[in-house]
């Protein structure tokens, strides 16, 4: 039995030392998440202790126990976007780490740093920066994102392609190249 393993079992008998294990386990990597659609630091932060909140409540559903980190995930991403659909605020993209990771199989130019191309995004206007993230960053499809925020798949594909022409133009203007190898 792997040390995850043992701590979710633990979390599943409402022992407080086991959901400070997952905690401090899992802490870091969902903050980074909630940042990508929190508007800001504070937002993000109040995400992550509602989100934890939720976890320890629902961790009896959870039946892979090995699956822990990508369940949690999910939850913070619901979270947020529920979050975004109830107040309609704008969400920030601010983990340059994640971005590296998730972004490389995306044929980026290999002259754009992560953290360039966060500060781009960035700029993104709120509706295409959360379908960006969450089509580029988090790989969902165009039907699951128009589920998530009530809109039309053709608005989804819309406003990611809108948001990728706005990026590239950007990177022209700054860099002198292309952001995308293919486009």
């Amino acid at each position: 039995m792997t040390e995850l393993v043992s701590i979710v079992r633990a979390c599943k008998k409402k022992k407080r030392g086991a959901q400070k294990a997952l905690y401090m386990r899992f802490a870091d990597s969902m903050m980074g998440t909630c940042r990508y659609y929190a508007s800001d630091v504070h937002e993000a932060e109040d995400i992550l202790q509602e989100g934890f909140m939720i976890v320890f409540k629902k961790i009896d559903l959870l039946s892979d126990h090995e699956k822990c980190e990508g369940w949690m995930r999910r939850i913070f991403i619901n979270l947020a976007l529920e979050r975004h659909r109830r107040r309609r605020w704008t969400f920030d993209v601010n983990d340059g780490h994640l971005y590296n990771e998730r972004l490389s199989h995306d044929n980026i130019s290999p002259q754009i740093d992560a953290d360039e191309l966060l500060a781009l995004v960035h700029e993104l206007p709120p509706q295409y920066r959360m379908i960006f993230n969450l089509y580029a960053i988090e790989g969902y499809k165009h039907k699951e994102i128009a589920d998530l925020l009530g809109i039309s798949t053709g608005t989804s594909k819309s406003n990611l392609s809108r948001a990728r022409a706005i990026l590239q133009e950007k990177v022209l203007a700054r860099y002198g190249t292309k952001i995308w190898s293919n486009g």
